[in-house]
């Protein structure tokens, strides 16, 4: 007998072949049939007029902290992931000696907006080396696979201490190289480290490796060859552009580098990528650069996101210019409803509306909102990441006659003061996204770029599995879509076969029954909100969707029509020798 058939959906196996109705049945945590199912389950789940997909692996997450006391993952479990990698952009929680545990909590939540209070009160501490944090994240039941990476900034404070920001001399090299080994021994999936300067910690002070240089980073990834396994994740200097700080050309100087590496490892390298405001497209030149050591032996693939990075203001947002102004910081602590019962009397919006903001010291977006008029996009109902010009707050103020300020006032109150206004920052070139679509059908990129768990006060893009396959195979109307089969593999058997999880990814008999079903018709985003889950009771900016009929996890449903169940099918993913 069958533990489960999901019967007469429309699979979609993850390979990027045509999508075909079938049924699959599963045993054991495993697909044991794929096509005309004949025999008796415990469970059917009928899947006529729904897509049958592989669950998803989001390779570039930050649940360090989260995944030591949160079983489900929230919100990437409600956006089909059923394999989180964790431990990106050189950040992460092990090694660490205890004196250094709040050391490395300032850092993330400096790097990654996640709150402190949060990290602080609900990580459950018990780890010093690296295996011993796999051993630790290996313990907790959970509802979704994870994999780790060694972060390089964890690294470097465990070995250099207080010199964590200085050049490493050959021994702290070698023990880092040490460190490395016995962590991929013990399961790790690679290392990451983190080099652009848009990166700091609650102090402002840079991470370390930021600067490291180039034999430190060939030595670590020469340990990685030893072990034979692992991916080494890069956030390279100059993807920030010139608005995160980064200086004029520092990709191109980082390009030369991990080209150089990949030509000489046979470990895979991924590092992130996104089209700047004012770049031009260069990242056309970098992925040519790219293609040339791809061909000479490398294995480099650039990571990609799957609409703009940028930032939501609004009244559930940090970033809020009216909170600069007297009389609304007067009422900022006001519970929403009754703040935008007071936020709407004309005689406090004409107050506020006319006093001068008074900065608070600290560098923040929304200090220079004047400026971004014509980049602020009120995000609406529909929920609109690609919007048009004419959807600006400076072209909605200007077809009125009115004032920006007004126009965003009155936008951050509507809805309740539950509406968004997008900043698109990167991947917007030209106000579209066409040149996102192109990252997007280049075969030689990587799914990523998602964040779960992190920045948590301005965004949410857990979400942008769930975009993918909205906006970009179904809704788009400004330019090419994706076929639906092509958005599938790019969330499923790509990253999986770049990290080496054979096991999963694809539809296919003896594969792990990571499963989604998915009412595409429906399939939609709910509107970003803030809740105050996280511990200590800390917020966060969270994002829902509707049309996952079911999320299944080693033939186990673990979300069912957006609600999470009592299943803890989940496991600690250990990589191994060759992988």
């Amino acid at each position: 007998m069958f533990d489960l058939v999901v019967a007469g959906g429309t699979v979609i196996d993850g390979t990027g072949a045509p999508a075909r109705v079938a049924d699959v049945a599963v045993a054991d945590g495993r697909i044991v049939e794929v096509g005309r199912v004949v025999g008796p389950a415990r469970r059917r789940v009928a899947a006529e007029g729904a897509l049958v997909t592989p669950g998803f692996v989001d390779i570039h997450t930050h649940y360090d902290g989260q995944a030591t006391w949160d079983p489900h993952l929230t919100p990437s479990c409600w956006h089909g992931v059923t394999t989180a990698i964790l431990g990106n952009c050189g950040v992460g929680f092990a090694p660490v000696a205890p004196e250094r545990r709040a050391w490395l909590v300032e850092l993330m939540e400096g790097v990654e907006d996640i709150p402190g209070t949060a990290l602080s009160a609900g990580i459950r501490w018990g780890w010093t080396s690296f295996e011993e944090y796999l051993d630790a994240l290996a313990s907790f039941p959970r509802s979704i696979d994870v994999g780790a990476q060694v972060p390089h900034a964890a690294l470097r404070a465990h070995v250099m201490g207080d010199r964590a920001l200085d050049d490493a001399t050959d021994a702290d090299i070698e023990a880092m190289s040490d460190l490395v080994r016995s962590a991929l021994l013990a399961g790790a999936l690679g290392v990451s480290t983190g080099r652009t300067v848009g990166h700091r910690d609650a102090r402002g002070e840079l991470v370390p490796g930021t600067h490291a240089a180039e034999d430190e980073l060939a030595a670590l990834v020469a340990a990685m060859d030893e072990v034979g396994h692992g991916v080494f994740q890069v956030v390279p200097a100059g993807v920030s552009a010139l608005i995160g700080g980064d200086v004029a050309g520092a990709m191109d100087a980082e390009l030369d580098w991990i080209c150089r590496l990949g030509r000489s490892t046979r470990r895979p390298l991924t590092f992130l990528v996104m089209d700047g405001p004012r770049q031009g497209h260069d990242w056309r030149r970098w992925f040519d650069e790219v293609r040339r050591a791809n061909a000479e032996g490398a294995t480099i693939r650039p990571q990609v996101a799957s609409r703009c990075f940028g930032m939501l203001f609004g009244l559930q947002s940090a970033m809020n210019p009216f909170r600069l102004r007297p009389s609304y910081a007067a009422l900022a602590d006001l519970p929403l409803v009754e703040r935008v019962a007071e936020l709407r009397r004309p005689e406090l919006r004409e107050r506020i509306l006319g006093e001068t903001p008074v900065l608070d010291g600290s560098p923040s977006m929304d200090h220079h909102t004047e400026h971004l008029f014509g980049r602020l996009f009120p995000l609406g109902s529909d929920l609109d990441y690609e919007p048009t010009k004419d959807r600006s707050i400076a072209a909605m103020a200007a077809a009125v006659g009115a004032d920006p300020w007004a126009v965003l006032y009155d936008a951050f109150v509507a809805d309740d003061g539950r509406g968004f206004v997008l900043h698109p920052m990167m991947n917007f070139g030209g106000g579209s996204y066409d040149g996102l679509h192109e990252m997007l059908a280049d075969p030689m990129t990587v799914q990523g770029l998602g964040d779960g768990g992190a920045h948590c006060s301005m965004i949410c893009d857990a979400s942008m599995t769930t975009y993918l396959l909205t906006h970009w195979t179904r809704d788009r109307t400004r330019g090419p879509r994706l076929a639906v089969e092509e958005a599938v593999r790019r969330l499923t058997s790509d990253p999986a076969q770049l990290y080496g999880l054979e096991d999963r990814g694809v539809i296919g008999v003896g594969r792990r029954a990571d499963l989604n079903v998915i009412d595409h018709t429906a399939l939609a985003l709910e509107p970003p909100e803030l809740i105050h889950d996280l511990p200590a009771g800390a917020g966060r900016l969270v994002q829902r969707s509707r049309g996952y009929v079911e999320t299944i996890v080693a033939g186990r449903t673990v979300v069912a029509d957006g609600e999470l169940t009592d299943e803890r099918p989940g496991a600690l993913v250990r990589g191994t020798r060759g992988g």
